[in-house]
């Protein structure tokens, strides 16, 4: 199987999922680390690809979105962004958005809380 064709498998049959550097449970570079933190406390069930454990896929996915950074999400088959990204989707809400549009089940409190403890 192609690093490609094993990419669009994980993102099709999953509603949520993160290339990052290491796993939900230990991330291994801080800005995979912010993102799977924001998703865990949102309590999203989310798919993990550790692209260290896998040189084509860590190259194949900045090859499939033309987006040279790691991490990335993906949100029914459809590429989001990277950690800068995500962060300002959080914060302004519209990550939550996102997650209601395509039926995406996440806590709101912690969304909000996320935002509250991040506010000026």
């Amino acid at each position: 199987m192609t690093a490609e064709t094993q990419i669009k498998e994980t993102i099709t049959s999953n509603d949520v999922v993160l290339f990052m550097k290491g796993t939900k449970s230990m991330p291994q570079c801080g800005f995979s680390s912010r993102v799977a933190g924001v998703l865990n406390f949102m309590g999203v069930d989310f798919a993990d690809v550790n692209v260290l454990a896998d040189d084509e896929i860590r190259q194949g996915i900045k090859d499939f979105t033309d987006w040279p950074t790691i991490p990335q999400l993906y949100v029914k088959g459809e590429f989001v962004g990277g950690c800068d990204i995500i962060t300002e989707m959080t914060l302004s809400g519209e990550l939550d958005t996102l997650f209601t549009e395509n039926g995406v089940t996440f806590d709101k409190d912690a969304a909000d809380k996320i935002r509250e403890a991040n506010a000026d």
